[in-house]
């Protein structure tokens, strides 16, 4: 799983999202915050994907900051693959200057949430079931 250090939120540059909207970084303060490393390819990404949507549809109004990182090697292959899926969580695709803050992680998909106080609450990697993603509510009360 990613290092402790390697979450800086106040290093990341805004984040073009696949649909066209921004993430910026200052959205995760005080608010925990959902980090998904995923791609197309990944035959464990497309079952936690799901899984992911689920959550963050349930809990969006509730407070919860995602941000999804698609590892594809070209974004159209990522937005493809959102648009036939249906997903609408917030996702981006990991440009260089993201990688230089937030580095690719070895393995995927990789989970991370970051508490209201800016430290990492829960890190994973390697597919989450069903129960472990709606586990991640727990962070959120």
């Amino acid at each position: 799983a990613p290092t402790l250090s390697a979450i800086a939120f106040d290093a990341l540059p805004e984040v073009t999202l696949l649909d066209g909207s921004t993430f910026r970084p200052v959205q995760a303060d005080g608010r925990v915050t959902l980090v998904y490393w995923w791609a197309s390819t990944c035959p464990f990404c497309a079952l936690q994907s799901p899984e992911m949507q689920k959550f963050w549809s349930a809990h969006k109004g509730k407070g919860l900051q995602m941000l999804a990182l698609s590892v594809d090697k070209k974004p159209q292959d990522a937005e493809a693959y959102l648009k036939k899926k249906g997903y609408t969580f917030p996702s981006g695709w990991a440009t260089p200057d993201i990688l230089r803050v937030f580095p690719k992680p070895k393995g995927l998909p990789v989970t991370l949430v970051r508490g209201r106080d800016g430290r990492v609450l829960q890190a994973e990697k390697g597919q989450l079931f069903p129960e472990d993603v709606e586990g991640l509510a727990r962070w959120l009360t």
